[in-house]
């Protein structure tokens, strides 16, 4: 069944069954259907590597985001947005084999850049590596210093 066919398959239902349909964003904007508070909050997403310190120092250079808290093993940098990036250090960290069907990518971030060539010359002088398969065009998949995939692609 097509998008639209099963856009006019739910649309006809609604009519049937005399619901409206609403989206998120109706709902969100004042809508009928009560919204539940949320239970959590995301604060950080933590990537386990060999080396914190170094994945950092790539993560910070990539992005601008700054260091707020370092250990040996483990370091924080803060995006300004609220969310933390960090880098936990697991000895027996096995980066995931991208695009690898046998096993999971694990976690991948989407980072957006103003310009998509300049930013690819940047991260592989930083030390990322992009993989020879790489399944669109308008974004690109690269693995960081410890092999975790992540995306570059132009917002807009």
């Amino acid at each position: 069944m097509s998008h639209t066919q099963l856009k006019s398959a739910v649309n006809a239902s609604a009519r049937t069954h005399r619901v409206k349909i609403r989206s998120c964003a109706d709902v969100a904007s004042g809508g009928k259907l009560p919204l539940m508070a949320p239970i959590a909050r995301l604060t950080a997403v933590v990537l386990d590597c060999p080396d914190p310190h170094k994945l950092a120092a790539f993560y910070g250079e990539l992005t601008g985001w700054q260091v707020e808290y370092g250990e040996p093993e483990w370091v924080t940098l803060n995006t300004g947005t609220g969310l933390r990036v960090c880098f936990q250090e697991s000895a027996e960290h096995v980066p995931p084999a991208w695009p690898d069907p046998t096993g999971p990518q694990q976690v991948h971030l989407d980072l957006s850049v103003e310009d998509l060539d300049a930013a690819e010359e940047r991260v592989l002088a930083l030390g990322a590596v992009k993989p020879d398969y790489q399944p669109g065009e308008t974004w690109r998949v690269y693995a960081d210093p410890a092999g975790h995939p992540f995306c570059l692609y132009e917002e807009g």
